[in-house]
Formats: structure tokens, C-alpha cells, sequence
């Protein structure tokens, strides 16, 4: 008898060991993929042939119109239908440093070529925002008049005014976030992409000169995004990140400089802060001047960029608990700041800690928290333990994220989700008729948010699955962004990171553009009447603005390689150029390949950009092998 109890007892523990295995197992790549296709549920304007959420359609179609400015396009921030600039900028920059970090782990689930369009689109949208170098549209539509309808975005009937910055209308944190996306997008976009790489660094470099030369608040300005966005922590966080992230795309000494000169003045070294988000980005930034430190280029800043490391050190001490002044947590062991979208900083914290975990690996040190050194697995382990929590390890065994698991949030709060597809019936659904049929509703959502993180649980892991329970069931862009990566880097375990340390900052592997089809057969006539050379070359001009009453131009330039042989040995020359140039390489008085490429193999193009106020310039190969 007692032998058999004691059987018993061995199988009821070898079954709840197998119980737990099947709860904690999660499938990261698959929620990885959800959480990718989130964005194309946010996008607005003009959407692609290879759009996969199929119950959007096209809307704001008129955007910036009224300004006499082309505003299609961009990314809804929540359950909304507005635009705002500051956390559709945030998300851009989390994104991208997602992808830099953890871009091998992306491409190899494939996940890149979604991951680099989620960006693109949001580039995309900022470049059109940007028309002149000090001026910067910061959001479309207002808060008041969208929350008073429930409409669908493809048929929004509300007020698209678009609000911008400028000189005498500053708005440094807006222009500085804005800088800080499109450098890192330009890290992303290096290989694949080198003309519109450099196309973002241009304006980056100009926003990045805008926000610190013209100072202030951009909701001072731009007053309508008080009650939604407020900046609350200032814009001296904003310009150190911005400054941050302009030093990883260029190595250029300025930036670094600045990081050093204005860590003191600006609470780099100063603020220790238990939150990193759409906000506050000073945790953000102490975590890239550390791998600035880390990686041996500090220089004469050293001393200071120590200083910025040991905020980012008690930042991640305090997540573990193990520092002077720690984070709070839920009874289930998740990460509490606020009740509404408490989510949006789990995320972030898990993405920060997965990332310093690996820059500690690489460098082949510990944490140094106030009580005692930790290993950087134990961060790995914490960032792990929050996406188990959100994706079903929790009191509640609910996944906080849409469509992943069996129970997850079926009332999420927004518009496009809860009303029924545009594509499925065209009635038009009314302003306030959408609160009387669609709102109230109890039941599911008709179309699912597929890898929507939403807002979450309280302090206590209560969460009610509830329409109107906006702080809990909100999705929004920027509690999925931060995600990317930490899924990404989950997927490999705990010895897959991809740092390179110390050393420059990880590239993505390129995503292959197909070639332009060479001819079937040999050509009889030389491609260009004017000349038998096998290179072709092809401008356009991509935009125009004014400033100080001068026009300027930018104009995209294609060389391609119609031979057969790898093109080698290139020398360009121009004429009629006057303005900068990105994309080639000065040597003298030509310009050869840029430093990412040594060679243009056969039927490849590559391209180059510049700016000038004048009509294209006169582009002229003058030397060139063919091996």
C-alpha cells in the first residue's frame, strides 16, 4: 500500500512538472511573427499589394492636403485614428534597434523583410513630414474630435487638421525622437538600401541641428497633444538620444563629443530612472553610452561615460530588485508602473535587459548592483519571465497579446478592430452611431488584432476583458515595438546572442534585391546611343522644398551595371553639383563606390542621392574595370 501511494505521488509530480513545461514553452516564433503584423494593422494611407491583414483598406488618403503638404501614410498610435509624431517616432527608433541587435535572429526566422517594411513605412511617412530642414509635421487629426466618434479609419469623418514645429514653433523632443528614428533606420537600411540610408541621414543630421538650435517643448507648440502625449520629462533626454544614435549611424567625433560635453547638464549621468518609453528615453540612452564604453570609444569622454553607465546599471539593478530603488511588481511577478498601459514598459524594460545582458556577455562582466555583482544571464532570465508572463504565465493564464494562445482579450479597444471590415460591408458607420452599435457590444471583436500587446493587468494581475476598459484592453504601437527584439533574441536561447562586442554595432544581414533583368539576348546597339558603355545611369528628382526663399532639389541617382563581369575600379565625376552628396565616396576629384560595397556585380544597380538648388547635375563615369 505504502509503495503504491508512493507511486502515485511520483506520477501526480512527474505530471505537474509536465503541466508546467507546457505552460512556460512558449512558441516565440510565432509570437514574434504576430507581433510583427501588428503594424499592418496601424498603417494608414495608400496600402500595398502584400498587405497581410486583409480587413483594412485605404484611409486617410487626404492627409496634410490642407497644409499644402503630402501627410499620407504613417502609423496609428493605439485604438485611434490620429498621428501622433512623439511615440509613432519612439517606435520607429525601437524598431530599428530591434533589428540592428537582433537582426540575425530575424532573418533566419523570417521575419527581416517584415521587420524592415514596418519601418520603411514609418520612414517613409517622416521624410514627408520633414519638407524643409526646420520644419516638422507632428501629428494629423486631434485627440478631442477622434475620441468623440467610433469610426472605422477608412471612413473617418473627424477634423485631419496636420500640426507642425518650426523655428518660432520649437519642439525639441519631437524633432529630437524624429532624428533618433530615421539614424537608427539608416543603420537598418546601410546595406540593402545605401541611397535611402543616406537619404535618412540627411534628415536626421538636419532634425538633429533643429532640435538643439531651436529649444523648447513641442507640446507648447503643438498644445492639441497635452492631454495625449505630454512631455513630461522635457526634451534634454530626446537630444542626448538623438545625439546617441546620430554617433552609431556616422561615427562622427560631434556627436560623441556631444554625449560628453552635455551628459552632466542634460541628466544623462544624473537621473536614474525606473522607466524607459515614448517619454522618458534616459535609461535608453545611458544603455547606448554604455556600449559606446563597452566598446572601447569613449576616449577622452571616458570618465563621463562611466558616469552614464552606472545610471544604466542601477536602471537594470532595479528591475532585478537588487538595487536602492526598485521597480515594483505585481503578485505574479510582472512589472508595475501605472495602471494605464502598464504594458508599453514591460516591453521596454525586457528589451533593455535582454540587450545590456549581451553587451555584459560580450565584454565578459557582471552587473555591479548595490547588492553584489549578478550575472548577465539573470537579466536574460527577467526579460524572459516578463514575456512568459505576457504571453500566458500569469495568475490569470491570459495572453496579453491578441491571437496568441486560447485565452487571450476578445473586446480590445479599438476602432478598426471592433467595427466589422470595411472590405465586408461598406455601411457607412456614423460618429456617434459607432459608440450605439459597435462600442456597447459585448461580444468578440469581428476582426482580430492579431499580436496587438494590449494594455494589461493592474497591480494585483486583475484584468477585465472589456471594451470600454481602455487602460487595460488599448493596444499600442510602442508596447510592441520593444518586443521585436526580445522575442527575436528569446528564440535563440540563452547563448544566441548576436552582439558583436567589443567592435562597431551589428548589421542585419542585406535583404537581396533581385537585379534588374539582364536581356535575353546579346544587344546589337550599345545601351546608350551617346556612349558603348555598359553602365547606364538614371535620375530622378524624389522631392523639393523651400527655404529662405531658395527652392532646393533632392535628386536620386541609379548606376547599374549592364554587363555581364563584376564592375570594379569606379571613378565618377559630376558637373553642375552643388550641394552635399551621400551614397559614394570622394577620392580627390572623383567619387567611387561607398565604403559598404568594393564592387557592383553583373545587372545590379546602386544609388546615390544629393541636394542642390539647382536642375540635376551632369553625372559622367570615367573609369571603371570589368573583371
Amino acid at each position: 500500500m505504502g509503495s503504491t501511494i508512493t507511486i502515485s505521488i511520483l506520477v501526480l509530480v512527474l505530471l505537474l512538472g509536465l503541466v508546467q513545461l507546457a505552460v512556460s514553452g512558449h512558441d516565440y516564433k510565432q509570437a514574434l511573427s504576430k507581433s510583427i503584423l501588428f503594424f499592418e494593422a496601424q498603417r494608414s494611407g495608400h496600402l500595398p499589394p502584400n498587405q497581410r491583414v486583409s480587413w483594412r483598406s485605404h484611409s486617410g488618403l487626404y492627409d496634410g492636403k490642407s497644409s499644402g503638404v503630402d501627410l499620407v501614410g504613417g502609423y496609428y498610435d493605439a485604438g485611434d485614428n490620429v498621428k501622433f509624431g512623439l511615440p509613432m517616432a519612439f517606435t520607429v527608433t525601437t524598431m530599428c534597434w530591434s533589428i540592428i541587435e537582433y537582426g540575425g535572429q530575424l532573418e533566419s526566422n523570417g521575419e527581416l523583410g517584415h521587420a524592415l517594411d514596418a519601418v520603411k513605412w514609418g520612414t517613409d511617412y517622416f521624410i514627408k513630414a520633414h519638407p524643409e530642414p526646420n520644419v516638422l509635421y507632428g501629428e494629423v487629426g486631434d485627440g478631442k474630435s477622434d475620441h468623440y466618434c467610433w469610426q472605422r479609419p477608412e471612413e473617418m469623418t473627424t477634423d485631419r487638421k496636420a500640426y507642425k514645429i518650426d523655428r518660432n514653433n520649437p519642439g525639441s523632443d519631437l524633432a529630437g525622437e524624429t532624428a533618433a528614428a530615421m539614424a537608427a533606420a539608416s543603420i537598418v537600411f546601410r546595406r540593402s538600401n545605401p541611397a535611402y540610408s543616406a537619404e535618412l541621414i540627411c534628415h536626421a543630421r538636419q532634425l538633429f541641428e533643429f532640435a538643439d538650435k531651436y529649444r523648447g517643448k513641442y507640446d507648447s507648440s503643438i498644445t492639441v497633444a497635452q492631454k495625449y502625449y505630454r512631455s513630461v520629462s522635457g526634451y534634454n533626454d530626446e537630444l542626448l538620444w538623438a545625439a546617441a544614435w546620430l554617433y552609431q549611424a556616422t561615427n562622427d567625433k560631434y556627436y560623441v563629443d556631444y554625449l560628453g560635453k552635455n551628459g552632466d547638464s542634460m541628466g544623462g549621468t544624473g537621473w536614474s530612472i525606473t522607466e524607459f518609453s515614448w517619454d522618458v528615453k534616459y535609461a535608453g540612452v545611458q544603455t547606448l553610452v554604455a556600449k559606446v564604453l563597452m566598446q572601447g570609444k569613449a576616449g577622452e569622454h571616458t570618465a563621463v561615460f562611466e558616469r552614464y553607465q552606472e545610471k544604466a546599471e542601477q536602471y537594470m539593478c532595479s528591475l532585478l530588485g537588487k538595487g536602492t530603488k526598485n521597480i515594483k511588481k505585481t503578485p505574479g511577478g510582472l512589472i508595475f508602473r501605472q495602471s494605464w498601459n502598464n504594458m508599453q514598459f514591460v516591453t521596454s524594460a525586457s528589451f533593455l535587459s535582454a540587450v545590456y545582458s549581451d553587451y555584459l556577455s560580450s565584454s565578459k562582466r557582471d552587473l555591479r548592483c548595490s547588492q553584489g555583482n549578478i550575472s548577465p544571464s539573470k537579466l536574460l532570465d527577467f526579460s524572459k519571465s516578463q514575456v512568459d508572463y505576457i504571453l500566458g504565465d500569469n495568475p490569470r493564464a491570459t495572453s496579453y497579446m491578441v491571437g496568441y494562445g486560447v485565452n487571450y482579450p476578445r473586446q480590445v479597444h479599438h476602432r478598426g478592430s471592433s467595427i466589422v471590415s470595411f472590405n465586408v460591408d461598406k455601411k457607412f458607420v456614423t460618429c456617434r452611431g459607432g459608440y450605439a452599435t459597435w462600442y456597447s457590444r459585448k461580444g468578440s471583436d469581428p476582426n482580430v488584432l492579431t499580436g496587438a500587446i494590449v494594455g494589461g493587468p493592474d497591480a494585483y494581475d486583475n484584468f477585465a476583458d472589456q471594451r470600454d476598459n481602455y487602460e487595460q484592453t488599448e493596444p499600442a504601437t510602442y508596447n510592441n515595438a520593444p518586443l521585436l527584439g526580445v522575442l527575436a533574441r528569446l528564440i535563440s536561447g540563452p547563448r544566441g546572442s548576436d552582439q558583436l562586442l567589443p567592435g562597431g554595432s551589428p548589421t542585419p544581414s542585406p535583404v537581396v534585391i533581385k537585379p534588374a533583368p539582364l536581356p535575353k539576348k546579346k544587344p546589337t546597339t550599345p545601351p546608350a546611343a551617346s556612349s558603348p558603355s555598359p553602365i547606364t545611369i538614371s535620375q530622378k528628382m524624389t522631392n523639393s522644398w523651400k527655404d529662405e526663399g531658395k527652392v532646393y532639389y533632392r535628386y536620386s541617382t541609379r548606376l547599374t551595371n549592364r554587363s555581364t563581369k563584376t564592375l570594379t575600379n569606379l571613378k565618377i565625376s559630376f558637373t553642375k553639383l552643388y550641394g552635399p552628396i551621400w551614397g559614394v565616396t570622394k577620392t580627390g576629384n572623383s567619387y567611387g563606390f561607398p565604403s559598404w560595397i568594393q564592387s557592383l556585380p553583373a545587372g545590379k544597380s546602386m544609388e546615390f542621392v544629393y541636394i542642390h538648388s539647382a536642375p540635376q547635375a551632369n553625372v559622367l563615369v570615367s573609369n571603371y574595370s570589368l573583371e
